[in-house]
């Protein structure tokens, strides 16, 4: 009688799809319960054996627009369009408090959890998205700082305001988009932690937090609009300031954001497989 391999005798070897592919949406819903459980870490590791817990969400971004608020406000005098600066600048600084952050977390998350990499095979394009999500709960705990300032100021909602979920997910294109790009690079060049600094720097001089977009040449207004964040700082300040919403500065760069991240998935995919062996 011909012997053969038992079932007990068969490895399946699970790896990870090779080429550049885009983001497998289904794999990605088969592990959600990882991803919670991940982004539930992230979230209680950032918090674990603090005194003041979640308030330094608030503190954080409490103490940019203070400092701002005088800086610019008073002893600069930045024009903010007749808004009160405290209230202009409020709007910016809490979206670009979780993008600068989400960028950091999800840039070195790979770095960060190596330790998981070759153990098991799960999609590795967790460890960028936790990063993105996990800071979610900051923002989300920092809106007490806007919906305070507007109650203060008396604004009234405006029909723009149904707009603002469409601006969270723009908002979180952007960390997503470079997160993937810089994960992924991270892995061979650990200069990516410290470019991201200067990367940081200058987007935060070159979209519209401190400063209005009006204060830009109209002649320059199609190139400095390519800035994604200029479009979710401009789209945060229609909707809850009740302004014009500026569509001419929200799409430009709006197709980068998207750019980025098809970009990103794609370079993420490829250079998947070799995770393990680099890091």
């Amino acid at each position: 009688m011909a012997h053969g391999k038992q079932p007990d005798d068969i490895t399946v070897v699970i790896k990870p799809r090779s080429g550049w592919e885009f983001i497998d949406f289904r794999e990605l819903g088969a592990y959600r319960d990882l991803l919670f459980f991940l982004v539930w870490r992230d979230i209680k590791v950032i918090y674990a054996q603090t005194i003041l817990g979640f308030a330094w969400a608030v503190l954080n971004p409490l103490a940019q627009i203070i400092i701002f608020g005088v800086v610019f406000g008073h002893v600069a005098n930045v024009s903010s369009d007749g808004i009160p600066y405290i209230l202009f600048s409020s709007v910016a600084i809490i979206p670009w408090t979780y993008m600068s952050e989400a960028m950091q977390n999800s840039s070195q998350s790979l770095v960060a959890g190596q330790g998981m990499l070759d153990k098991i095979y799960f999609p590795r394009l967790l460890f960028p998205l936790t990063g993105v999500l996990s800071k979610l709960v900051d923002f989300v705990v920092s809106l007490i700082i806007l919906l305070g300032l507007l109650v203060y100021y008396r604004v009234s909602p405006t029909v723009n305001l149904l707009l603002l979920p469409f601006f969270v997910i723009y908002m979180m294109l952007i960390p997503a988009g470079i997160g993937m790009w810089l994960s992924a690079l991270a892995v061979r060049f650990r200069d990516v932690k410290f470019a991201l600094q200067f990367i940081i720097r200058m987007l935060i001089y070159t979209a519209p937090i401190v400063y209005s977009a009006s204060a830009i040449p109209a002649r320059y207004r199609l190139l400095y609009s390519v800035n994604p964040v200029v479009g979710v700082v401009e789209g945060f300040r229609a909707c809850l300031l009740g302004a014009a919403m500026p569509w001419p500065y929200i799409l430009p760069g709006l197709l980068f954001a998207l750019l980025l991240v098809i970009s990103g998935a794609f370079y993420f995919r490829r250079m998947e497989e070799s995770f393990a062996d680099v890091i």
